[in-house]
């Protein structure tokens, strides 16, 4: 459905009503003036829904039937009469420790912007809102608003990236704390972390060539259709927090990685200590075992069978070499 729809003109919302009745006439004014642009956003259209928007603004087919299916890679396509950029929004619930994405597909074209958006993630009415309050911005038409949305889903994947990062540093005390650390539920909390960084690393990674090609760096030197070259040092900047961010996300996917290695090392030592425990009582239950097996054994010529004494001796005999082999244990770390 369309959530919202409205003719931009230097800078500034044409006010009188909630949008225009008639999209073509609409796009038709504002390609008439330099200084006007159409924006209509939907969210979740239908195939419908979508038709008269892609008649009225001439939209790649190829480019629609991806808007309408969603489940897209970050992506910035250039067609005929219009520039297509997919990227994904992200959220994270600090409660559950989990990180979900939506989506976001943003059609560029002459005087016109159409937002399509997916899942509950970043509503883009506060950036609307925030936009029409910069009339500065809005005066650089459909590449102020590109460059406001990508420079809003980015600047908030630091936010993520930052909560990652605390909630990494607790699992790590957990994973090292000598109460904790063998816990049987630390190793499946640790891959747990690891899908939602995976599923972070899926929104922003793919991000980057599109924003390297915003900002005209390296081999993405050309200039970008329906996009102002002047605005190329705008996301240059975009593209600097969007490396920053995949870093930290490098980051966090070698330490999560490292930090499973170390409670798996952990838990094998552990195992280890348990069993020379183990085989420490069994080698001290070994020795009066034997004695007294050797001496139930019932032959007439044994040393000492018939001596008053040789069964409080034998006690003591097995008695010191239980003393003997605990120290002994005890001495090496083995009890």
């Amino acid at each position: 459905m369309i959530v919202d729809c409205a003719v931009y003109r230097d800078g500034r919302r044409n006010e009188g009503n909630e949008g225009p009745d008639d999209l073509s006439t609409a796009l038709d004014q504002a390609r008439a003036s330099s200084d006007t642009f159409l924006w209509v956003g939907l969210y979740e259209p239908t195939e419908d829904e979508f038709d008269l928007v892609t008649k009225e603004f001439g939209l790649h087919p190829l480019a629609v039937e991806d808007a309408l299916k969603a489940h897209q890679r970050p992506k910035l396509e250039v067609y005929e009469d219009s520039l297509f950029m997919v990227l994904k929004p992200v959220s994270y619930e600090p409660d559950s420790d989990t990180v979900s994405t939506g989506e976001l597909m943003v059609f560029l074209g002459d005087s016109f912007v159409v937002t399509v958006r997916h899942g509950v993630d970043m509503p883009l009415g506060d950036v609307r809102r925030h936009l029409e309050q910069q009339p500065e911005m809005l005066r650089h038409g459909p590449t102020g608003v590109l460059y406001s949305i990508t420079d809003s889903i980015v600047d908030h994947y630091l936010e993520v990236a930052t909560e990652l990062g605390t909630d990494l540093e607790e699992l790590e005390a957990e994973v090292f704390s000598p109460s904790v650390g063998g816990s049987r539920h630390t190793a499946s909390r640790i891959y747990a972390f690891k899908r939602q960084v995976l599923e972070f690393r899926r929104a922003t990674v793919p991000l980057g060539p599109p924003t390297a090609r915003l900002a005209g760096q390296g081999a993405y030197g050309a200039a970008v259709p329906f996009v102002q070259e002047k605005s190329r040092p705008f996301f240059r900047d975009v593209h600097d927090h969007l490396t920053r961010v995949n870093e930290s996300v490098e980051g966090l996917d070698r330490l999560v990685s490292d930090i499973l290695s170390a409670h798996l090392a952990q838990m094998s030592v552990r195992q280890n200590d348990d069993m020379r425990k183990i085989s420490a009582w069994a080698a001290m239950a070994a020795v009066p075992t034997m004695i007294a097996g050797i001496y139930g054994m019932n032959f007439d010529h044994m040393p000492e069978l018939h001596w008053v004494w040789s069964y409080p001796a034998v006690v003591v005999i097995m008695a010191v070499l239980e003393v003997l082999l605990y120290r002994l244990f005890k001495r090496r770390g083995w009890l």
